[in-house]
């Protein structure tokens, strides 16, 4: 019963970054992992993958056999990859035990994520294989800084849930870079909590061009407040204080934290530490500066809370290689 991940999320997002972040650090804390290439683009990855969808077909074979643009060609790659899942259950069958777990790094075009449904599908057979998987969902931190924007992106992730139909993290990336875009409307924690959007529907009407969809804007945010699926956790992949926060999120969706304790699952432990969105939030924001201006070192973050020292001297020890 193999536990894993399925990094998705548009184009830009960082999943190919955060995949060989993750990849690094599991494997640095003992937890054997590896990562899955479901994306026919990627040429130059920064990390060595266990399975590749180029072995099968790439973007270039599907766009120069049927003449299709670069959009049309990677929805074909995946549809030959449903065609033939076959092929990728084959691939990791080694893998496919308790010893490994796996990282799927998908691609960017969101079409397979809102109306296509060959990615579900793949999904499911890989779950009826007893694949553990959770949905990492990356979206660029800058879309806060605009309310059409957000919005925006909180209609692609309720979307996207609603397709997949997996347990599903969403991921505002590269926090670390917020602070350098200028002043949110709001404290970090709104925006990963989707507090009470009517106070960001004033700020949509008050764009030009904006007023006359009025109604329509508020219709949007009241279906996205009455579904109240939409949440969003923080990373910046070079911190690994942030990725481990972001790790118990995971490792609780897909139920690993549920395991044995066998090397390299600290994550009992770390999830008896684990804290909420609105903390989390909290801590990002202090830490890199978001709105303040401010950042604080982790040693001022951790002040007071000195619990699980052996699992948290572990993860201060580890270092992870930015990927540009």
């Amino acid at each position: 019963m193999p536990f894993g991940q399925i990094a998705i999320g548009p184009p830009g997002s960082g999943k190919t970054t955060y995949c060989a972040g993750m990849h690094q650090f599991l494997n640095a804390l003992g937890r054997k992992t590896i990562i899955v290439n479901l994306d026919p683009a990627n040429d130059n990855i920064p990390y060595t993958s266990a399975v590749d969808i180029g072995e099968l077909i790439t973007l270039e074979d599907a766009m120069n056999a049927y003449q299709l643009g670069p959009n049309g060609g990677m929805m074909y790659c995946i549809e030959y990859l449903e065609k033939n899942v076959d092929w990728l259950l084959e691939k990791l069958k080694p893998y496919a035990d308790d010893e490994y777990y796996i990282i799927f790094d998908c691609p960017g075009q969101v079409e397979l994520y809102t109306h296509n449904n060959s990615m579900r599908t793949i999904v499911r057979r890989l779950e009826k294989q007893n694949y553990r998987l959770a949905c990492v969902h990356l979206v660029d931190a800058s879309y806060c800084t605009e309310a059409a924007k957000f919005i925006s992106v909180l209609l692609l992730s309720l979307t996207t849930m609603s397709l997949l139909e997996m347990p599903h993290i969403n991921v505002l990336s590269k926090i670390d870079l917020l602070a350098g875009l200028g002043q949110l409307d709001f404290n970090l924690e709104y925006y990963t909590s989707v507090m009470d959007l009517s106070y960001l529907l004033d700020c949509l009407n008050q764009r030009e061009g904006s007023k006359r969809f009025g109604e329509l804007n508020r219709v949007i945010c009241e279906l996205v407040e009455d579904f109240s699926m939409v949440g969003f956790s923080t990373l910046c992949i070079n911190d690994k204080h942030s990725v481990a926060n972001l790790l118990k999120e995971i490792d609780k969706a897909n139920g690993f934290i549920f395991g044995a304790l066998t090397e390299g699952n600290e994550n009992i432990m770390l999830a008896a530490d684990a804290t909420d969105l609105v903390s989390e939030a909290k801590d990002a924001q202090l830490m890199y500066g978001a709105l303040t201006g401010k950042t604080r070192s982790h040693a001022e973050a951790d002040n007071g809370d000195r619990g699980h020292l052996d699992v948290m001297e572990k993860i201060n020890g580890l270092s992870i290689v930015e990927h540009r």
